[in-house]
């Protein structure tokens, strides 16, 4: 999978400013040497939300999110890592490079490539816009779209439109020439036939844009006027701009609307999220004709902690049901919430909430059923869970599923259950759950694993909960936190290779965060925390770079900084007196060793 070079990060991180990035995003207020708004990622009236233009960083001392610039558009945005990069670097006037590939992966186009394709969709969407406002055929579109109840405030918010019948409309409107007409085939807008012809994929039909995180039309969906007419709904092919495994329909307008989503509900259609967008139920999704994949779910999770699917109570229904539970087990743990809504046979999200309402349908989602509640119970109704046979039968269903959630209290708390209703020792499913091999992930999300820096969705940069760790007490917490305030502190350490040798926890990443900047002694707080992205340090150095010193000028910071090293090496050379102490009690100290331990002995305690 291609790559984004870490200098090239490291470059990024000095040119763009991270107060412009924001501030074109939340307005901020200057005070004092950093800037200050109310938090975007919480409610809250009174600011708490800091950014600082010497860091590179921002921290909010009431919900502890916190991170670099990267990390802001990727949690305020939703983007992706790459998306992110993509994004600063366009405001930099910087082209992202990406280096290696992997067997089977298909060529990156390059940002102007890319470029072209979505402003040829926008030119598509606006078409198809402007055919249902003044074609002379469009009152038929009207008329359908007046039938199931949408006013024109909806459908102008979600961009509906009218694709005309005839096999080259859009061809003549925006294929001008071969090169054009290559990219709307490119972006599945024409269909190229064998014999080198080509002609509208969507005609006569009602047209969904479909907008990924940035609001960018990617896609369409077409609905027939008629159910006589099959097929009922036609979708865009996977194309480099869409794939249908990672979108889901209706995420951008939900988040253009509410800036908190306590929940998402997921659902099947187009229309689905339309409608209940016209009862002003503002926070449904839908997949986009295949079923809900891992990378589905990572999307969800990056917005809101409740997931509730919504399902036809048909047998169908049920089997998408157990299909997204399935997919959802790996990423299940405490703090996220699964849920399962099953509407009466014969109904759809559409109907229904017309039938019901607002305030009932709302209730129904209230109600719907937990995660374990749906899990167990359906096991249970396969099995006798009276007999021992039954129960048996009922660990042996349950181990493989189980298997696949995440160590955490969610798991342990799954295992109490099934414990319980098998009326067996946790210890035995524990046994069990270690003996089983989870199986591969399937579906369209594909079995590839993240790559450092590469082109992935990324978690969300920062972490809630907790206090701002104002004074770290260990002298290695006491040195980053100062080196991560000012990195030029750092040939103030000497060589940080004498300090690998203590015994204590965080020495490592000192170490090497000196030696880093020993090679590198231009980088920001911003490009050092970008470096350890992604792994296990990450937050730590977050927590620590939002650290601020209760005097801040540069003779009082190199103080303390020097004091915690000189910290460092007295444990160090505390360390190897002790173990030479011990050798010396066996009396197998060489000459050398006799000559150092005194030496140490007055370094100590002299």
């Amino acid at each position: 999978m291609a790559r984004i070079p870490q200098s090239f990060i490291d470059e990024l991180m000095s040119r763009i400013d991270i107060v412009d990035v924001i501030d074109a995003r939340v307005p901020l207020k200057k005070a004092g040497h950093e800037y200050k708004a109310c938090c975007p990622f919480h409610n809250e009236k009174t600011p708490s939300f800091t950014v600082s233009q010497n860091k590179q960083f921002y921290h909010c001392f009431g919900c502890q999110a916190n991170g670099t610039a990267i990390g802001f558009l990727m949690e305020y945005e939703h983007l992706t890592f790459p998306e992110s990069v993509e994004e600063l670097a366009r405001s930099a006037g910087m082209t992202v490079p990406y280096e290696g590939t992997r067997a089977g992966d298909k060529p990156r186009q390059t940002s102007r490539e890319a470029d072209d394709l979505y402003a040829l969709m926008q030119q598509a969407d606006d078409y198809y816009r402007q055919q249902l406002r003044e074609h002379t055929g469009r009152q038929q579109a009207v008329d359908y779209l007046k039938g199931r109840g949408l006013s024109g405030r909806i459908a102008a918010e979600f961009g509906i439109g009218y694709a005309p019948p005839g096999w080259d409309n859009l061809l003549k409107k925006l294929g001008s020439s071969a090169e054009r007409q290559k990219q709307l085939v490119t972006t599945g807008m024409l269909i190229e036939k064998d014999d080198g012809k080509r002609y509208d994929r969507f005609r006569h039909r009602i047209m969904f844009p479909i907008r990924d995180r940035r609001g960018r039309t990617i896609a369409f969906g077409g609905r027939v006027l008629s159910d006589e007419d099959q097929p009922k709904y036609l979708n865009s092919p996977e194309t480099p701009l869409f794939h249908k495994g990672r979108e889901l329909y209706g995420l951008y307008e939900a988040r253009q609307v509410l800036r908190q989503i306590p929940r998402l509900l997921v659902v099947e259609g187009y229309m689905d999220v339309v409608s209940l967008a016209q009862f002003d139920i503002r926070y449904a999704v839908a997949t986009l004709g295949t079923a809900t994949t891992a990378d589905h779910l990572q999307q969800l999770f990056k917005v809101t902690s409740e997931v509730v699917f919504c399902f036809d109570g048909d047998r169908a229904g049920r089997e998408a049901a157990w299909r997204a539970m399935e997919n959802a087990l790996p990423v299940m743990r405490e703090g996220r919430q699964i849920r399962f809504l099953f509407l009466p046979e014969g109904e759809d999200p559409d109907t229904l909430v017309r039938q019901v309402g607002k305030a009932e349908f709302e209730q129904q989602v209230a109600r719907a059923a937990s995660f374990s509640d749906y899990l167990f119970n359906r096991l249970s109704a396969q099995n006798d869970t009276a007999s021992i046979d039954g129960r048996a039968n009922l660990v042996e269903q349950a181990r493989p599923l189980l298997a696949q959630l995440p160590p955490g209290v969610y798991r342990q708390m799954m295992i109490s259950q099934l414990a319980q209703l098998a009326r067996i020792d946790e210890h035995r499913i524990e046994t069990a759950l270690s003996q089983t091999k989870p199986p591969r992930q399937r579906g369209e999300a594909g079995e590839r694993q993240p790559d450092r820096a590469g082109e992935r969705s990324r978690q969300p940069q920062h972490r809630r909960g907790g206090g701002q760790d104002r004074q770290p007490f260990s002298p290695v917490r006491r040195a980053l936190a100062r080196l991560l305030h000012n990195p030029a502190l750092a040939p103030e350490a000497g060589d940080p290779q004498r300090l690998a040798q203590l015994e204590i926890p965080g020495i490592d990443l000192l170490v090497t965060v000196l030696e880093t900047l020993r090679h590198h002694p231009n980088l920001t707080t911003s490009a050092v925390i970008e470096r350890w992205r992604d792994t296990e340090y990450a937050r730590h150095l977050e927590k620590l770079a939002a650290w601020q010193p209760e005097i801040d000028d540069e003779a009082s910071l190199k103080h303390e900084f020097t004091a915690a090293i000189e910290s460092l090496d007295r444990l160090r050379l505390e360390a190897r007196y002790d173990m030479l102490m011990t050798k010396s009690n066996h009396g197998n100290l060489t000459p050398e060793e006799k000559v150092e331990i005194r030496q140490l002995s007055s370094q100590l305690f002299h």
